[in-house]
């Protein structure tokens, strides 16, 4: 068993002190949100096409204050949703707007011409010029079907 004396627990417990004291403080913030993607039906080249219940279109976003050092959106699907064709010609955009709800700010994602069951996008780290909300969109064949935001507040 190790016993300091008074005098060396006493220059420990400065050293302990000085290094928190010392420690930049970074206010982490995050939030995860899913909505489920609703039953619609379009269609590709004279193909119908039928996205069926059971997916969840998921919003990441990490950082803290206006500065977003993390930000993902994808959909992920379950049951008989995970064995269909999935989306085909889809984008994810990112929105970001102002306490007034008003969009200053759209990060277009590329349209991917392919079918796929799991989309997904990453975005760059960035730090806002104003507090409000940050959403992220999934566009199939060029039309909204799904939205998921997140307040971004002091």
């Amino acid at each position: 068993m190790v016993v300091l004396s008074g005098s060396r627990f006493s220059a420990a417990l400065a050293a302990a002190a000085a290094l928190v004291l010392m420690a930049p403080t970074v206010a982490e913030a995050g939030a995860v949100g899913s909505t489920p993607v609703r039953t619609f039906e379009y269609s590709v080249g004279g193909m119908a096409m039928k996205v069926p219940t059971g997916c969840m279109f998921t919003h990441i976003i990490r950082g803290g204050g206006r500065k977003i050092t993390y930000q993902n959106a994808g959909v992920d699907c379950g049951f008989a949703a995970a064995l269909g064709s999935g989306f085909c010609n889809w984008r994810i955009d990112f929105t970001y707007a102002n306490t007034n709800n008003r969009t200053y700010r759209t990060s277009r994602g590329r349209t991917h011409p392919e079918c796929k069951i799991d989309p997904m996008r990453n975005n760059s780290p960035q730090t806002l010029p104003r507090y409000g909300k940050a959403c992220a969109h999934l566009y199939v064949n060029g039309v909204r079907r799904v939205s998921q935001c997140h307040h971004i507040t002091k």
